[in-house]
């Protein structure tokens, strides 16, 4: 090898090392924090949009849970609304939720046969990031208003990766684990009014395995 060629390979090889150097160092910033949720969150237009932007596998997500239904993005029957949509972040007025405990939510829907499934995301800065989704729990477990606030007391003194579902089955929630400060929570409900195909148990599976992939 003449030394001009000795040079470029020592030159390819170096390049190759930044390059791999590179995409290892940059796994970090993949990783789940509050300033990322909030970075996407706030990047999602105004009337949402027609993707998750949320890295959620939901087929693989139902197939591990063990459900049956064939499972993709959007509602069961064809609906003239947004797949995903925000609240908080650079949308907050003050006196709103996720603005005094300063956070994000991201609302993604799928379906799993003919139940849809909406997984929603919450981070906020301050512990008991559920808190705001109290009513959608109510009207997802069909649950008094009482009965909704005392599940979410109870999915957010939960242990980080613990599932906590709802006496009706339908719902269940996760926290999530956060780099750096915060607090998350993963929030799963299949079907309606206290009502889906899928088991409670299959809930509960669908949630663990959503939250491990966010995370």
């Amino acid at each position: 090898m003449t030394h001009e060629r000795h040079r470029l390979a020592i030159t390819a090889v170096l390049a190759a090392a930044v390059v791999l150097t590179g995409c290892q160092g940059g796994s970090d910033t993949d990783s789940l924090s509050l300033s990322s949720l909030t970075k996407t969150a706030d990047a999602v237009p105004d009337d949402g949009t027609d993707s998750c932007p949320l890295p959620y596998d939901i087929s693989e997500a139902a197939k591990t849970a063990g459900t049956d239904g064939t499972a993709g993005l959007g509602p069961a029957q064809a609906e003239d609304a947004p797949i995903a949509t925000v609240e908080g972040g650079k949308r907050a007025e003050p006196g709103d939720p996720l603005a005094v405990n300063s956070g994000v939510l991201i609302s993604c829907t799928f379906h799993i046969g003919q139940d849809d499934v909406q997984v929603h995301t919450v981070a906020t800065r301050e512990r008991h990031a559920i808190y705001p989704l109290a009513p959608v729990v109510s009207s997802l477990a069909s649950l008094s208003g009482n009965d909704a606030t005392g599940y979410v007391e109870k999915a957010a003194d939960a242990e980080t990766g613990k599932v906590v579902s709802t006496d009706s089955g339908n719902v269940a929630s996760v926290r999530l684990k956060l780099d750096g400060e915060g607090d998350a929570a993963l929030l799963v409900g299949a079907g309606k009014d206290g009502h889906t195909s899928l088991s409670p148990e299959q809930v509960g599976n669908l949630a663990q395995v959503l939250a491990e992939q966010i995370q």
